[in-house]
């Protein structure tokens, strides 16, 4: 099993601290986002567990997966959620040259660009690993780099779906980013803690906010 941390500690935040690791506020807002998308019933499921609650949230797309779903993308904009860039083709920033990962961003974001829907240029890096250098191109051109700071794990098929809703309940605190994935993979953990994890951010006052 891969490491990764559920909550991110306090020192990773300072460290890495020109990115957007959380979002604190006196309102209780959290912040749900879902990375890999947009994907066929996954994608779909997800948009109407989020209208049971009236709940907005934030999209990390992936550019190939926009051009195999328009429709479906179209839809993410027209129920009011907001998008973020998640790379052309998934790539993981440690594995790639650096020119090479900005023109993935770049292809990703001419998709966006068409749509309108930047967003302020929210950018998280798949698997959450970017060099300095990418890093700093990105910001130079305006990118917010969005973290998390609570990591459901949805996408480990080791743990319980049991596990992935504790991983988000027994850690969230007001400004909260939460990761979750609107994929196949993620699917089984995500069918069974989404739901449960909307009900439990209601029933204790939680609000529910984008990424901007």
């Amino acid at each position: 099993m891969s490491f990764y941390w559920v909550k991110t500690n306090s020192f990773i935040k300072r460290i890495f601290s020109k990115y957007c690791w959380d979002i604190p506020n006196k309102e209780k807002k959290i912040y749900l986002t879902f990375d890999d998308g947009p994907t066929p019933e996954v994608t779909d499921w997800v948009l109407s567990e989020l209208k049971k609650f009236d709940a907005k949230a934030t999209f990390f797309c992936i550019g190939k997966n926009i051009n195999a779903n328009t429709f479906l993308f179209e839809k993410l904009i027209a129920e009011g959620h907001s998008i973020g860039n998640h790379t052309m083709n998934h790539l993981n920033g440690w594995k790639s040259h650096t020119n090479d990962y900005i023109e993935n961003v770049k292809n990703c974001a001419s998709i966006l660009a068409n749509e309108k829907k930047m967003n302020g240029l929210l950018f998280r890096p798949p698997y959450g690993k970017i060099k300095k250098a990418q890093s700093k191109i990105l910001r130079s051109l305006g990118y917010k780099i969005v973290m998390w700071d609570v990591l459901s794990a949805d996408f480990d098929q080791s743990i319980t779906p049991q596990k992935c809703l504790e991983n988000v309940t027994k850690n969230v605190k007001s400004g909260s980013v939460i990761v979750f994935h609107d994929s196949i993979k993620a699917s089984q953990n995500l069918k069974f803690a989404l739901p449960k994890t909307l009900s439990f951010l209601k029933e204790n006052g939680f609000v529910f906010d984008v990424v901007r």
